[in-house]
């Protein structure tokens, strides 16, 4: 039996295309294993660790903080190993990577991660003097006046009449014996006394006056 020639013919093409096909794929599939962008982020610096890539072209590299440039776009080869110190922070960070492969987009790479905030780094809330003062105004006024009213309270109006009215009442109570001012009222110890006084002078006067008209008398 022989076989036409043309069917040989078919045969070795399909052959050799599928030869080409499964060496063009494992060509393909070599690069795409190759590239390995790595990274790492923690709260103080980020890593990259970028190995295995086309150095026959020009790949880059860039790296972005909330928006902000870290590391701006830089150029590297077959690979790349490099740690950027993070800014000081009091919140998380938004770090962005974006890696673009000169030999195909589809060997490029963009990721993002989060920085957290280390310990010890976290700012404590301070009492402001503000906050203390209406607090301890009002415990001291309180406190202050109660000791202060009893040492100026003044004598009351109603002491000042009763020490006046005593102290003239003795002066006004008796009035003196001795003195001539005075008028009696009623009888007195002295009136037969002054009586009898007044009866002498009379009589005396009445002697005197007979003797004296007895010499005028005895002369003529």
């Amino acid at each position: 039996m022989t076989i036409p020639r043309r069917s040989l013919r078919a045969a070795g093409t399909l052959a050799a295309a599928a030869v080409v096909g499964l060496t063009g794929a494992v060509l393909t599939a070599g690069p795409a294993a190759a590239h390995t962008p790595t990274w790492d982020v923690t709260c103080t610096e980020v890593s990259l660790h970028l190995t295995a890539y086309n150095d026959k072209v020009t790949n880059q590299v860039t790296v972005t903080v909330d928006g902000k440039d870290l590391l701006p776009t830089e150029t590297f080869g077959r690979g790349l190993d490099k740690t950027i110190e993070l800014p000081a922070h009091d919140k998380v960070l938004t770090v962005h990577l974006v890696v673009k492969a000169g030999d195909g987009a589809q060997f490029s790479k963009e990721d993002t991660k989060q920085a957290p905030v280390c310990e010890g780094d976290t700012p404590t809330p301070t009492v402001t003097p503000s906050e203390t003062t209406p607090s301890e105004k009002p415990s001291e006024k309180p406190s202050e006046k109660p000791s202060e009213s009893p040492t100026t309270a003044t004598p009351a109006p109603s002491d000042k009449p009763s020490e006046t009215a005593s102290s003239s009442a003795p002066a006004a109570a008796a009035p003196s014996s001795s003195s001539p001012d005075l008028a009696e009222t009623g009888s007195s110890s002295a009136t037969p006394i002054i009586g009898g006084a007044a009866v002498a002078v009379l009589l005396a006067g009445g002697g005197i006056m007979w003797s004296v008209r007895k010499r005028r008398t005895a002369q003529h």
